[in-house]
């Protein structure tokens, strides 16, 4: 093909790859394909969109004729759309210069792109396109092309080792110009204008763009960058889109949009409100698009990490130091860290309250510990001891003290509205307490909360200064700060930028977040509590279920008692896990915030449900009102996570409870005809004999059910109004209706005819065994108790 025709084919190429921007067309379905299942196009699938692969080696291909792209505005993500069709720039400069009015008869603005621009974005958009395509199999996200991909295109264009490779070219000179500036063709306030791209800042001391080769392995490597985090980070609401700009920024959008207002006469009410709706967008990351970032995160540590050492002059640096040494010192301040918080911030506050929030915790995770993706390895003898954070870091963590304090209260909100009785949730609470326990971070976390917290009046010279954050103004490669380094205004200036100047900082170790911390400390011994009775159930349960059980009378079947708990389908496997969760996240908590141990030992034994006089858990707490006994909030908290429960009993006639799943419901009809028939015709004769002192009332009595003397409870409020109805001795012949029970005739039946007893007989020896256990019974039994099978 020649190159006007490949460049025909290639917009419908990269659809067909990737799928359309709307979803109709599915595609390859990269996120679907794995060699598990499909082994031959996932291999095929790689190979050809490998970096050195056909497809990359078309892009550069057309990339040195410096061809164009649309690509719709309309499908960029909310605050970037809405920001391009006010007609205002981002201050990402991968939008500079590339938005194009539409031609004669079309709708909508577009970006002018190149071929690898258009690649990647199509590739970056694919990720959070929602398609309609039929999944028949578990997909898992890690092992999908799309995933290996990933990791793919980052370790190419951002390794950790060497330099980038340069692309294949055809042209005698050997390199691929990178894409020339283009003259804006729509009049925009740009604020790109002030922040132009680490290439374009490092080339335009060069003669020329070939004679640095270095140039091109950044112009891709920023690019690649900038398109993953404009389209995987890039969403949410207006007012944090706002909180983002500089304040030049604002000043320009206010006199621009004064000034539509003036020209079209609108409301400005009217106008701002339409904004807020252009900008909001209802964005709802799934959890392998949270994966994928993780991956990103970790791959940039990763590659920030394998920065060379810095020189010991420091005026050289910016005269010896290679442009990829140069991106890796500040692609984590410049390109990632505003954006993730705000990421992270949206995922904290609307991820449903389950264990999907795994995979956000994680990536959360991951970037708070840029140590682990650190070339330099512990020695053998230290892996199994935890190890200590180093000073070295203590700028990184101040530098992102809102990413360590700020979200970690949001976890424990977030902590102590979950049910830490299920293993994945306390594995979570776990996981944080081990990573925030990690010897000397809790220290330097402090002394970045210092730093911030210190006054301002102690650097008089910092007054004059306004607080910026990386993105927002000043070159990166323009003059090094001086060897002293201001620490807190470093700090300040990361907070401020995220959170703007009037934010309310909330102390990770002050008296607020310390009693959230006693809250979640309350509540994991609550759940250790709820998980040993949950275990002790359980294990009854069990025993009740064994073989011997069958030949047994129990009481507590006919009154109707409930003693289960819908958490007993966990198995004590996981409760042993959760309970060892729990513990150590416990003990985490402790060291991290210095808990007393006489404190938490006190809240131990309040939380614990202990067991009262009678050998019976206690109540919900509750109240004594003239309506009876009312719930208070705590009693709400205690009923709902499983703590405390009232028993719930049966206490009408027993004659009429419901037909249980154990019991004939032919049989129990016909013996409530037959008992009704008997307690009719001897109801005169039954009372006479249980009224009667001597030993044969007292066997009446034992042996006669009596529903009119019923052991005093504690009722809910509705019970107290209902009128009981008085029911003399009776004759109860429901317990023939239990399967255990007719199963267990018939086991004795059989035994017999082994020993050539009859059913007569065998009858015989029954009532005689019955009637003899009855007067045993009666000699040891107390005043009038009521008898029940």
């Amino acid at each position: 093909f020649s190159l006007k025709e490949l460049h025909g084919i290639f917009p419908w190429l990269v659809e067909n790859i990737f799928g359309s921007l709307d979803g109709i067309i599915i595609g390859w379905n990269l996120r679907c394909l794995q060699g598990r299942t499909n082994p031959t196009e996932y291999s095929v699938a790689l190979d050809f969109l490998d970096p050195s692969g056909p497809m990359l080696k078309l892009v550069y291909k057309l990339q040195a004729e410096e061809y164009r792209y649309d690509f719709p505005v309309s499908y960029l993500p909310g605050p970037v759309k809405a920001s391009i069709q006010e007609q205002v720039l981002p201050e990402c400069s991968l939008y500079y210069n590339k938005v194009q009015f539409p031609s004669s008869g079309g709708l909508g603005l577009n970006l002018a792109l190149n071929p690898f621009e258009y690649y990647m974005f199509y590739f970056a958009i694919s990720l959070i396109t929602q398609k309609n395509s039929p999944v028949t199999h578990h997909v898992s996200p890690s092992n999908s092309a799309y995933f290996i991909l990933v990791d793919t295109y980052l370790k190419c264009f951002l390794p950790t080792e060497g330099s980038v490779l340069p692309p294949p070219s055809s042209n005698p000179g050997g390199a691929i110009p990178s894409p020339t500036p283009r003259t804006p063709a729509v009049p925009f306030t740009s604020y790109g204008m002030h922040h132009t791209s680490l290439l374009k800042r490092h080339i335009a001391h060069q003669p020329s763009v070939n004679a640095d080769p270095a140039s091109q392995e950044i112009w891709r490597s920023e690019t690649m960058l900038q398109i993953f985090v404009e389209m995987w980070l890039h969403h949410y609401s207006l007012e944090m889109y706002q909180k983002m700009q500089s304040p030049q920024v604002k000043l320009e959008v206010l006199h621009y949009r004064l000034s539509i207002s003036s020209k079209h006469h609108g409301s400005p009410a009217q106008s701002s409100y339409q904004a807020l709706h252009a900008y909001q967008e209802s964005f709802k990351p799934t959890e392998e698009h949270v994966l994928v970032v993780r991956l990103l995160v970790k791959h940039l540590h990763a590659f920030s990490n394998s920065l060379k050492p810095e020189p010991l002059s420091p005026s050289a640096h910016s005269h010896t130091a290679s442009p990829l040494e140069e991106f890796k010192r500040v692609v984590i301040p410049r390109f990632v860290q505003e954006k993730l918080y705000i990421f992270l911030q949206h995922c904290f506050g609307h991820w449903p309250l389950d264990a999907s929030f795994r995979a956000v915790l994680e990536m959360w995770l991951s970037y708070l510990q840029p140590w682990r993706y650190a070339p330099e390895k512990p020695p053998q003898s230290a892996e199994l001891l935890p190890r200590s954070v180093s000073e070295k870091w203590a700028p990184f963590i101040q530098e992102n003290l809102l990413m360590y304090t700020k979200l970690f209260v949001g976890f424990l909100n977030r902590a102590l509205r979950t049910d830490l009785v299920s293993p994945k949730n306390a594995l979570m609470v776990f996981r944080v307490a081990k990573v925030f326990a990690q010897p000397n971070l809790a220290e330097m976390i402090l002394k970045g909360e210092q730093l911030f917290l210190e006054p301002e009046l102690v650097i008089p010279h910092r007054q004059h200064r306004l607080f910026m954050s990386p993105t927002l103004g000043g070159s990166f490669l323009s003059s090094w700060p001086p060897t002293i380094t201001d620490a807190s205004f470093k700090v300040k200036s990361h907070v401020y930028s995220l959170e703007g100047q009037d934010f309310q900082y909330k102390q990770m170790f002050g008296t607020e977040v310390r009693n959230l911390v006693l809250k979640l400390a309350q509540l994991i011994c609550q759940a250790q509590q709820t998980a040993k009775s949950i275990s002790d159930h359980s294990a009854e349960t069990m025993a009740s279920h064994s073989f011997f059980s069958w030949f047994r009378f129990t009481p507590s079947e006919m009154n109707g008692s409930y003693t289960g708990n819908d958490l007993d389908e966990i198995g004590q496997d996981n409760i042993k896990k959760t309970d060892e969760y729990l513990e150590k996240a416990l003990e985490y908590l402790c060291q991290i915030f210095k808990l007393n141990e006489a404190q938490l030992t006190q809240m131990m034994m309040k939380c614990g449900t202990a067991q009262d006089e009678t050998g019976k858990k206690q109540l919900p707490d509750c109240i004594e009102t003239e309506d009876g006994l009312v719930l208070t909030p705590l009693g709400r908290y205690q009923i709902i996570n499983g703590l405390r429960r009232f028993e719930v009993q049966y206490e009408g006639d027993s004659e009429l409870q419901p037909i249980r799943s154990y019991e004939s419901a032919a049989l129990v009809r016909l013996l409530f005809r037959l008992s009704s028939v008997l307690n009719e015709k001897f109801a005169d004769q039954m009372n006479m004999l249980c009224s009667r002192e001597d030993f044969l009332g007292r066997l009446c009595r034992y042996h006669l059910t009596n529903p009119s003397i019923i052991q005093k409870i504690r009722r809910s409020p509705m019970v107290k109004d209902r009128t009981n109805q008085k029911l003399g001795p009776r004759i109860s012949l429901r317990f023939l209706a239990s399967y255990r029970t007719l199963i267990s005739l018939l086991m004795i039946y059989f035994i017999a005819s082994w020993l050539y007893i009859g059913p007569v007989g065998c009858t015989f020896i029954i009532l005689i065994g019955y009637f003899l256990y009855a007067v045993v019974m009666t000699f040891f039994s107390e005043g009038w108790k009521p008898h029940e099978h």
